[in-house]
């Protein structure tokens, strides 16, 4: 459930932002009042669009059964884990230009239409990428467990529009990229977690071989079913009892994202003194 908290927390507050940004841009303009009619109406372009995948995705599942359905779920899983580190990747690559670009695209489209389809287009991205996550994330869950996951949704929301308030207020202690620099190892997390779960249905469809099954046995100190083994399970991954290929996966993965994040902050570390330069 605080996968699905932090997931729509994050998603929405960027998207809240991306609509601050435009309507602080629009109101320096001439003609304000049509530019902000075709921004509402982009928003909620962006958000049918979100919504008309989220019925694809139901739709496509229920025309599969057995191996094709589990099939399915596993490359959703997967796909979610990917578009995560993606998205962070492309946040710590284009966060400081954000402000810059979308005030780009909004000049070069001027009129309602032009607002609407830069909006449309923002949302969808942000409200898309949702949708996969919950779904992801709502493949593990199952059951009763749906209307938690429901309520942890809703939680976000809330949470990202007090987070963006507070923003917009100015407060010292809770800036922009303080926000999202926490919640970039808070993602990694959650796609740690959903790759664990990818990695254990295809081993239990014999896709791939454990290797040594268990590696240990911490079950009797933290099981992973109950309790706090539960909600480390759910939020990082954890596995009392895991596979060889499991830990392998796991470290490839923390390897991999740490690095590249680490190449990420050294190359805009080194490219602000040159552009001062200039």
């Amino acid at each position: 459930m605080l996968n699905a908290l932090i997931i729509v927390w994050r998603e929405s507050l960027e998207a809240m932002l991306l609509i601050g940004i435009l309507l602080a841009w629009i109101a320096r303009q001439p003609d304000p009042a049509p530019l902000r009619r075709g921004l509402w109406l982009g928003l909620l372009a962006g958000l049918g669009l979100a919504i008309a995948l989220g019925f694809a995705t139901f739709a496509a599942q229920s025309q599969l059964q057995g191996e094709a359905l589990e099939t399915f779920h596993i490359g959703m899983v997967l796909f979610a884990a990917t578009l995560i580190v993606q998205m962070v990747i492309w946040m710590r690559r284009h966060g400081r230009m954000m402000k810059r670009e979308l005030e780009g695209r909004a000049a070069r489209s001027p009129g309602i239409i032009g607002i609407g389809a830069v909006t449309a287009l923002a949302v969808a991205r942000e409200g898309a990428e949702t949708v996969m996550y919950l779904y992801s994330l709502g493949l593990e869950a199952g059951g009763a467990a749906l209307l938690g996951l429901a309520g942890a949704a809703a939680a976000g929301f809330v949470l990202a529009a007090a987070s963006g308030w507070i923003i917009a207020r100015g407060a010292r202690f809770l800036s922009y990229r303080l926000i999202f620099r926490v919640s970039e190892i808070l993602l990694l997390l959650i796609a740690g977690s959903l790759l664990a779960a990818g990695i254990d249905r295809m081993i239990g469809l014999d896709w791939l071989p454990p290797l040594l099954d268990p590696v240990w046995d911490a079950s009797a100190l933290l099981d992973d079913r109950q309790g706090a083994g539960r909600l480390l399970a759910d939020l990082l991954g954890y596995r009392a009892r895991p596979s060889a290929t499991l830990l392998i996966a796991y470290v490839a993965f923390w390897t991999l994202a740490l690095g590249g994040l680490a190449y990420l902050g050294r190359d805009s570390g080194g490219r602000a003194p040159a552009a001062k330069a200039r």
